[in-house]
């Protein structure tokens, strides 16, 4: 038996092929473009998704005929947040309103205001969140607003089109401040204070429950089986989370991306709103997750790249493997603001301990470890909750570096393991909570963990150092606020 996975993301969309013990077969992809009509929007022309799905499926069953004739289910992650406003015909009627797009600042402001919408949400409303979108297009757009009969998010108008019915999953819509995350149902009042009806809301399924069977017609023109089911899916983040096997409590993975995103799975719901810690469904049946995130991680290390006019590659040779305790410079990573636990768009990044003897080398590790700091406030509220991981796996383009592998050990003072390079991302995610439908087995067995090539255990000798120095890294903030 054989399964597909898709990863919708804002550059392109990647499908890969597995069978069912999630054995990768192939994968393809197709690039689109975002596009910015005014400062600080960001949107995308839906359809554009619709034919990188149509391409990547062509690609699949023309070079892989056997195993697509084996098909039997499909799942789709993507990017979370997104608007996508549909008429009765089930057609986007403007660009979709991307998770990044921060128009509807004013509006989240007010919502955030409303009483119990934290409480019910579980989380801050953010800009980029859907509700304030929609609220943003009643005082912008009001003659759109009138037309409005369905709001998906980006996944779930992939998976309108592939069964013909609009529906969302549970991870997914935890982004949208419109869902209960303790019940895992649409909320009347969350719906009802930003000026829309619980009627406009898709039918909501778990990760891994069909929510149909593909259109005829689509599986006629892909030459796929014509029983071929859709799964609810998820958002992004939880299908990453299910392809590395982070389902169960404590479990999880900090991410060394373009930003920093430090997740774990949770067996209870416990939002912690006021350090803007995330905490959303989990695509598994009763299960939840909770994320801290910074908005600058390599980010941070392509930042001195460009103005040192050095590779990223080239400022990790300046540094040896090992690190024997922190520099006294101090890099402040808020180059785009801050998410967890500060929640303040406005701050801005900042040097400090610079003297005459700073280099770039001594930049680079304030740099990584002003990262690791961050991720370090990220954990540290998340631990309010009551979670307690022993282990962390590791991802993301930032772990190429040993250095910075061992800063980050050193200084959450938790052992990281490293996973060997493969699959196990929000396409082979996907994939599973497909397989999990069919095969029944206990979903530990599907959603397992990466092989692991390395093991980071924190180096004894200098925690009390980096702890010290992260002591030091709280300040920041407020120092930086009052140079403003």
């Amino acid at each position: 038996m054989y399964f597909i996975g898709i990863d919708l993301g804002t550059s392109g969309l990647r499908a890969i092929l597995v069978d069912q013990f999630s054995n990768f077969i192939a994968s393809y992809e197709s690039k689109y473009e975002v596009s910015n009509p005014n400062p600080g929007w960001s949107e995308q022309d839906p359809e554009d998704w619709i034919k990188a799905c149509k391409l990547v499926f062509k690609e699949l069953q023309t070079n892989f005929p056997n195993e697509i004739s084996k098909l039997q289910s499909i799942g789709v992650a993507g990017h979370m947040h997104g608007a996508v406003l549909l008429d009765k015909l089930q057609k986007p009627i403007r660009p979709c309103i991307l998770w990044n797009d921060t128009r509807s600042h004013i509006e989240a402001e007010n919502l955030d205001s409303q009483e119990k919408v934290r409480e019910l949400s579980g989380n801050i409303v953010f800009p980029g969140f859907t509700a304030p979108k929609l609220l943003w297009v009643k005082n912008n757009e009001p003659e759109l607003f009138k037309r409005i009969e369905t709001v998906v998010l980006p996944a779930g108008f992939l998976n309108t089109w592939l069964i013909g019915a609009p529906f969302a999953d549970m991870s997914d819509s935890a982004g949208t401040s419109w869902l209960d995350i303790k019940t895992r149902k649409w909320s009347k009042y969350l719906i009802s204070v930003s000026d829309m009806k619980i009627e406009q809301m898709p039918k909501l399924v778990e990760g891994n429950q069909v929510a149909g069977q593909m259109r005829a017609d689509l599986t006629s023109e892909f030459g796929f089986p014509k029983d071929v089911k859709i799964v609810g899916g998820a958002g992004d983040n939880a299908a990453a989370a299910c392809g590395v096997g982070a389902i169960n409590e404590g479990e999880g993975f900090v991410s060394l991306g373009t930003s920093g995103v430090l997740l774990l799975s949770r067996d209870q719901c416990n939002p912690f709103t006021d350090a803007a810690v995330h905490t959303f469904c989990h695509a598994i049946p009763q299960k939840w997750y909770q994320m801290g995130v910074i908005l600058s991680a390599t980010d941070s290390i392509n930042w001195l790249s460009r103005i040192s006019g050095k590779s990223a590659a080239e400022l990790d040779q300046l540094l040896p493997d090992q690190p024997s305790g922190p520099t006294i410079e101090r890099f402040f990573p808020y180059l785009s603001g801050e998410r967890t636990p500060l929640n303040d768009p406005h701050i801005r990044a900042g040097f400090s301990g610079l003297g005459q003897t700073s280099d770039l080398a001594k930049l680079t590790q304030a740099v990584m470890e002003g990262v690791c700091f961050a991720l370090r406030g990220c954990l540290e509220a998340i631990r309010e909750t009551g979670a307690s991981p022993t282990s962390l796996l590791v991802i993301g383009g930032g772990s190429a570096s040993q250095f910075w592998l061992q800063t980050l050990s050193n200084t959450l003072n938790i052992e990281l393991e490293k996973p060997k390079s493969g699959e196990f991302g929000a396409a082979l995610g996907a994939a599973r909570l497909a397989i999990s439908y069919m095969i029944k087995e206990p979903i530990e067995n599907i959603m397992s963990k990466p092989e692991i090539e390395k093991k980071i255990i924190p180096d004894q000798r200098y925690i009390n150092l980096y702890q010290t120095a992260y002591e030091s890294f709280k300040q920041g903030h407020s120092n930086l606020k009052g140079l403003q």
